[in-house]
């Protein structure tokens, strides 16, 4: 694995995540509000997404909206680092074609689900801060369990003291299943409609190649990604007991039953809008930036191999 791929998956999901980090918080929020109760019986401080930034911004400020700023840039560094230099050494390597050497879907969503998974769990600890922190909310308009966290290197401090490496890596196996559904869907997607839109000369402008694919790859992730995120989203801010156990959910399959039980399809699909609203931009910007500076790379070694 190339040591410059890695470095700017990382650079190009940052650079997407300064746009994309206000419409997280607001999607964080409306998946938390209304927990394992039945719709219509709670109050919903967030009723839609524009309705949702103006409240946040009238109880807690414009930098509510960027609440999780910090661990979100280390979380995005990571799980991409690792997503997008996995799959441009597939990708390169001819590991996601076929023996005709047409681009695989199959072989695509494999090794986008082994990238997301593998960087999933090494961001773990920050996706959880992340949350608890975007969670964070002036009282009338809290909802979910309310962390008192001050900031990201408090909140690692914290966690470490009251349960070591372990609880920092609280509820990684668990959102492994939203990393391999969601990268999947969007490196497959991404690879296959890149190869698609040129053997068919539909675009032929790289940037705007990248573009197109991105944003139809963010498209399918928002819909596949959206239930496994909304039981990450919910395991990773839930309470711990006395005896470091969660308040509400043993693991995923229990917290998957319960949303169903209680909140039905509906609760699966809490935060959708802004889920496509957040995913969409952010995958057509993470793939645009990161061709982009895959070209400025590859543009800097032929001007080093010509002098």
């Amino acid at each position: 694995m190339a040591t410059s791929d890695f470095v700017l998956g990382g650079l190009a999901s940052v650079g997407a995540t300064f746009f994309t980090n206000p419409i997280e918080v607001v999607k964080t929020r409306i998946q938390l509000q209304g927990e394992l109760a039945a719709r219509g019986s709670y109050v919903e401080p967030y009723k839609g997404i524009v309705q949702a930034f103006i409240t946040v911004a009238k109880n807690d400020g414009m930098m509510g909206l960027q609440k999780g700023l910090a661990p979100a840039l280390y979380f995005q560094f990571i799980i991409n680092s690792f997503r997008l230099s996995i799959y441009t050494n597939a990708m390169e390597n001819h590991w996601m074609h076929k023996k005709n050497g047409e681009v695989s879907f199959s072989l695509g969503l494999m090794w986008g689900a082994i990238g997301g998974i593998v960087g999933s769990y090494f961001s773990s600890p920050f996706f959880m801060i992340k949350t608890q922190l975007q969670s964070q909310a002036a009282k009338a308009i809290a909802v979910g369990h309310q962390h008192a966290h001050k900031s990201m290197s408090g909140a690692l401090k914290e966690i470490y003291s009251k349960g070591g490496i372990v609880g920092l890596w609280r509820g990684s196996l668990s959102a492994l299943p939203r990393a391999a559904v969601g990268s999947g869907a969007q490196i497959a997607t991404f690879g296959k409609t890149k190869s698609l839109l040129m053997e068919y000369d539909l675009v032929h402008q790289p940037t705007l190649n990248s573009f197109c694919s991105g944003l139809i790859a963010g498209s399918l992730m928002s819909v596949a990604i959206t239930p496994p995120d909304v039981i990450s989203t919910r395991l990773y801010n839930q309470g711990l007991d006395a005896q470091g156990r969660g308040l509400y959910y043993k693991g995923w399959l229990d917290c998957f039953v319960k949303i169903l039980r209680t909140e039905g399809i509906y609760g699966m699909y809490k935060g959708f809008w802004a889920n496509y609203l957040r995913i969409a931009p952010h995958s057509t910007l993470v793939l645009l930036f990161f061709d982009e500076l895959i070209a400025v790379r590859e543009k800097y070694k032929l001007g080093d191999a010509s002098s």
